[in-house]
């Protein structure tokens, strides 16, 4: 384990690992030492893990940025951050979105497990995840604009690919809130359980996810991902290369 003195820690469980936003007094509110922490995660990992779950504790999943920090004069403020050069100001963002994206390596299946607020910055980590698990009191926002800011943790092109550009632009020029039910019909939630069940979804997402070929969902996951970028025929050819490579694999002839 590693601890949450920062507010978040990571435990690992065999192929399970689970990141935990853990300031429930503050509705897991995240901070830029947060976002640190859980970049240092990805090197954390053991090899042998499959499955990232990110979660938060108490009554929500994050309500955001934690404006008590983001309003101060310290590392990693609003007021700090405006006073420093501008490519210095964007390597530091870049840093800060390094929390997030680690989330989309090729090796792991990340899930979300999503529970009251996900609002801004938690809205952003949910949908850094491969799948979202939502609980019925569920409600996400993308905050930013009403801060007078842009999303800037990675979040805006998992938003058009979920929902489309129209769709996305409406939801960040307004930063309006979405419950559960309305965030299942736009394709933001994997699925939508109410909250006692919550935890039991995700274990069985999981063990569904655990119970076949590690090799065989990486090269499924890279397929996937990658096929917006792809024309038809280059999409083709990498299912024919991936399959390829399964089979020898299979057959005990891979290098």
């Amino acid at each position: 384990m590693t601890p949450g003195a920062v507010g978040v820690r990571l435990d690992c469980d065999g192929p399970v690992a689970t990141v935990t936003l853990c300031r429930p007094d503050v509705l897991n509110a995240q901070t830029p030492a947060m976002w640190r922490a859980m970049s240092d995660f990805s090197r954390d990992l053991p090899g042998d893990v499959r499955i990232v779950v990110v979660r938060g504790e108490g009554r929500a999943f994050s309500a955001g940025l934690d404006l008590s920090v983001a309003g101060s004069s310290g590392p990693g403020s609003f007021a700090e951050l405006a006073t420093l050069p501008e490519q210095e100001c964007a390597d530091r963002i870049a840093e800060f979105q390094g929390g997030f994206t680690w989330l989309y390596r090729p090796d792991v299946i990340s899930v979300a497990a999503v529970q009251g607020h996900a609002i801004g910055a938690g809205f952003q980590l949910a949908l850094a995840c491969d799948l979202r698990v939502l609980a019925t009191d569920a409600k996400v926002s993308m905050a930013e604009v009403t801060l007078g800011l842009v999303p800037d943790l990675a979040g805006t092109k998992r938003l058009v690919e979920l929902v489309g550009y129209a769709r996305a632009l409406e939801i960040c020029a307004t930063g309006r809130r979405m419950d559960a039910a309305e965030a299942d019909r736009l394709g933001l939630a994997t699925l939508v359980v109410p909250n006692a069940e919550l935890d039991a979804a995700v274990r069985d997402l999981t063990a569904g996810l655990l119970a076949n070929d590690r090799n065989a969902v990486v090269e499924i996951k890279a397929l996937l991902a990658g096929a917006d970028g792809r024309s038809h025929a280059e999409q083709q050819r990498a299912e024919r290369e991936a399959q390829t490579r399964r089979l020898r694999d299979l057959a005990g002839r891979g290098e």
